[in-house]
């Protein structure tokens, strides 16, 4: 009875899913066009209203914070448009435009902080794994451990000694990038779903010693910097500037990027 049910209703749920989903999609499709008409014709709070709703859907992309970044520019709203670039930046690494405009907007930041200097094999590092996106070293991987399943059955099944040596190198090669480039997507899929950093949105605030209004006042951070969030408690954030300094900020002070 039940399996006579499914072969009878079981297409219904299917063309019913269908369906839904493609309302969704063209909801989503009108709200880009929309967003974008807005935009061009200079309406940016609009277009900012209607990105933030393709957001809401559940929708996300670099392209969609890079717009998003772009409006809340034009508005003079940088803290926001700094987040909303670091965003994109965090889901296309790669993409100069993101950084040029995000440059663009952390001019305006009041707050200068000198980086620490970095080792030269680090600074290296960074630039190879931000060539691509978490998804793009995840199928450089797949492919490369593929070679080496080729490769190792051609050195099991050659009889030709020449073809087995240059078989069995290129295999330790091609497993070894793979081992490298997984743990490249791993890397980029972990700043995706961590987002431990974060922009500072209070105009002015005193960074404490301790998670507490007692703590010793430290330094003083404006408006628009990025910190690394360390450590919580309560409603505090224990956070990192790249310069090196550490100290504590109300929670309320700061948005994930």
């Amino acid at each position: 009875m039940l399996k006579q049910l499914l072969k009878k209703y079981g297409f219904i749920w299917i063309w019913i899913f269908l369906v839904l989903n493609s309302s969704a999609q063209d909801s989503t499709q009108l709200l880009w066009e929309k967003a974008n008409a807005y935009y061009t014709t200079e309406e940016f709070q609009q277009a900012i209203s209607a990105y933030e709703q393709i957001l809401q859907e559940g929708q996300e992309s670099a392209k969609l914070y890079f717009n998003l970044a772009n409006a809340y520019y034009k508005t003079g709203d940088v803290n926001n448009a700094i987040l909303n670039y670091e965003r994109a930046k965090l889901l296309a690494p790669q993409d100069e435009d993101i950084q040029f405009n995000l440059d663009l907007a952390n001019q305006s930041v009041v707050t200068e902080i000198e980086a620490l200097p970095q080792p030269f094999f680090v600074r290296w590092r960074s630039r190879v794994v931000n060539q691509f996106t978490a998804d793009s070293w995840s199928f450089i991987s797949i492919g490369a451990f593929i070679l080496f399943l080729g490769l190792l059955a051609l050195f099991i099944f050659s009889k030709r000694a020449g073809l087995k040596r240059l078989a069995f190198w290129l295999g330790i090669f091609a497993i070894i990038f793979s081992g490298f480039t997984y743990s490249f997507a791993d890397r980029q899929k972990k700043k995706i779903e961590n987002r431990n950093h974060a922009i500072v949105f209070c105009p002015r605030v005193t960074v404490k010693s301790a998670p507490s209004q007692t703590g010793t006042d430290l330094f003083l951070l404006y408006e628009g910097v990025k910190v690394q969030i360390s450590d919580s408690a309560s409603t505090w954030k224990e956070i990192r500037l790249s310069d090196g300094n550490v100290g504590w900020l109300p929670d309320s002070c700061i948005v994930k990027i």
